[in-house]
């Protein structure tokens, strides 16, 4: 199992209709999560500075295969159609990368 910590800038005028349509995530995008070896998702709102925290772990064997997977279902498209305009990608990301990587320094059990 691995785990996987990602951050991304929410845009304030877009927090309150973020955290509405995340207390209903459509089944089809939540399939799709479990489908993809993604166990344990959560996502963290870190205000005033509007820094989303995503962490979760994933089961799987090709992270990039299954991310891949991810990326061509229908759903999980429309999905993004709607979230990604809500977001902006940290000036620190790197080359392509919408949600920023993060390093684990520390895990307990």
């Amino acid at each position: 199992m691995q785990r996987i910590a990602k951050i991304i800038q929410l845009k304030p005028e877009a927090i309150d209709e973020y955290k509405k349509i995340h207390a209903e995530v459509w089944p089809g995008v939540l399939a799709t999560i479990a489908a993809c070896q993604i166990r344990n998702y959560s996502i963290f709102l870190r205000e005033p500075e509007n820094l989303l925290f995503a962490y979760f772990e994933y089961h799987g064997t090709d992270f990039e295969a299954d991310m891949a997977k991810m990326a061509i279902d229908e759903t999980t498209q429309r999905w993004w159609k709607i979230t990604d305009p809500m977001q902006t990608a940290l000036d620190s990301a790197a080359e392509g990368e919408w949600w920023a990587s993060t390093e684990m320094v520390f895990h307990q059990d």
